[in-house]
């Protein structure tokens, strides 16, 4: 009776081991079954969730309401006025920087980034200095490789007409984008005493209503001195819950990515288009793992995937990072309300125009800041993505074989394929195979399939995922 016993608690275990195996793969690799997104991985460890926790809304509408009180932060409005003018926010948000270095261990630095512009004809009339302030949070990895990660708000302001460097009735610019620049500040206080693997490169721009000029500028810099960038975190336009179609939505953010690469050359389009890539970019695979680890109970929030690489017709900072080939998205509120954006301050027919502080969120800014930072900090303590991921097409073959790169970081223990029908947004599989370069999913049609691999290392975090493209070999 016992060995009976004994024998009927084993097969219990034998099936919840094997439940749980088909749990993490997703089901079978046919793909048969619901589809439905893995559930994530990242669970903000002890330390993140302090961090995040640390994140003040208080704080947020403090920043939000100095950026405010310069009254103008035109990109050319005054750059020496100490009290007026991007040249006082300028140096403001230096000074905010340089605070949160000092308490850093010597790991933040902070500088800036200028350059002068030339008159283009349009929206700079005469030669204009543009500049970036940049906080580097420096990362552990000190290999030649080392990766970086920006993330990136605009500071000036404008109102309807773009030329209006010192609108009377002020340009207060508080959502667009004194918003996204509230929560970078907010971001490099908190996380400053972190370390990370990663190196964390923390911009306020300008220019960019002008023409996207201090992005421009700053990813070029970084081309120049030749980053390891890895990707750039736009935050634009992020402070309020509630929109002009009445729809207040406290709980969600939106995230753009692009499908075909901005930078992709004819040959790397024809081979996105030979496996149905075309929804697998780098941009869209950051964008995933942002909605993988930015959507927790540390957040209290939804990412909304938007398969656009900015909204319909505009764009922002993060395309700078595009054309220069690196994975960028960008973060902005659900339900925009263009009274507030880009006009001058009125009210006409009882109806209030302008970018003010009252209709900023600051709860709601500090849920997104808190997105922002579960992703960046589990980039940055996460393996980088492997490379030359690839799909072997030499012979016909109802199995899917793989074969990727190994990553040379020396606390990566293995790999993890995953895969999804070619129609579902997310990855619905996954498998670990252990620390190998090369992998077959038996069974798995890969005409039906997006298939590709990320690396894990030994706290169990995982790098964003290396799509896969068709090989011989």
């Amino acid at each position: 009776m016992v060995r009976l016993r004994t024998l009927a608690f084993g097969l219990v275990c034998a099936a919840a081991a094997v439940a749980a195996t088909v749990a993490l793969s997703g089901g079978s690799a046919s793909g048969r079954g619901h589809p439905e997104a893995l559930r994530s991985w990242w669970r903000p460890p002890a330390d993140v969730r302090h961090m995040l926790a640390r994140i003040s809304p208080e704080r947020l509408r403090r920043d939000d309401l100095k950026l405010v009180s310069f009254g103008t932060r035109h990109t050319l409005s005054s750059q020496t006025d100490p009290n007026h003018g991007i040249g006082a926010a300028r140096d403001w948000i230096k000074s905010q920087f340089e605070r949160y270095a000092a308490r850093s261990h010597g790991a933040m630095s902070v500088s800036l980034e200028g350059y002068v512009q030339p008159a283009d004809g349009d929206r700079v009339p005469h030669d204009t200095r543009i500049t970036d302030v940049v906080a580097t949070l420096k990362g552990t990895d000190t290999s030649s490789a080392d990766r970086v990660y920006f993330v990136t708000a605009h500071y000036d302001s404008r109102v309807t007409n773009v030329l209006n460097a010192d609108d009377p009735q002020g340009e207060p610019g508080a959502n667009d984008d004194a918003s996204g620049v509230s929560a970078e500040l907010e971001l490099a206080r908190v996380m400053a005493k972190h370390p990370s693997e990663a190196t964390i490169m923390f911009v306020a721009t300008a220019g960019e209503e002008q023409g996207l000029y201090g992005g421009e500028h700053i990813a070029q810099v970084a081309k120049d001195r030749r980053l390891n960038v890895q990707g750039d975190l736009n935050m634009d336009i992020v402070g309020s819950s509630l929109g002009q179609n009445g729809v207040r939505d406290p709980h969600t953010i939106r995230v753009f990515s692009e499908g075909v690469p901005t930078a992709a050359t004819p040959a790397q389009i024809d081979a996105l288009q030979r496996v149905g890539g075309e929804n697998d970019s780098q941009a869209r695979q950051l964008a995933r793992y942002v909605k993988e680890t930015g959507q927790n109970s540390a957040t209290d929030m939804r990412v909304k995937l938007v398969w656009r690489r900015d909204r319909f017709l505009r764009g922002g900072d993060q395309l700078a990072f595009l054309e220069r080939g690196w994975p960028a998205v960008r973060f902005t509120e659900p339900n925009e309300n263009f009274n507030h954006e880009h006009q001058d301050v009125r009210v006409e027919n009882g109806v209030q125009f302008g970018d003010l502080p009252r209709f900023v969120d600051f709860n709601f800014l500090a849920r997104v800041t808190r997105v922002v930072g579960s992703s960046l900090a589990a980039l940055a303590r996460s393996p980088r993505t492997p490379a030359k991921a690839r799909v072997i097409s030499s012979a016909l073959s109802v199995d899917t074989e793989l074969r990727w790169n190994a990553v040379p970081d020396r606390d990566v223990v293995g790999y993890e394929v995953v895969w999804r029908d070619s129609t579902e947004p997310l990855w619905t599989h996954a498998r670990k195979v252990g620390n190998v370069v090369a992998y077959t999913i038996k069974g798995l049609n890969k005409d039906d399939n997006q298939v590709g691999v990320r690396a894990i290392d030994r706290d169990g975090n995982r790098s964003p995922v290396a799509s896969t493209v068709s090989a011989s070999s």
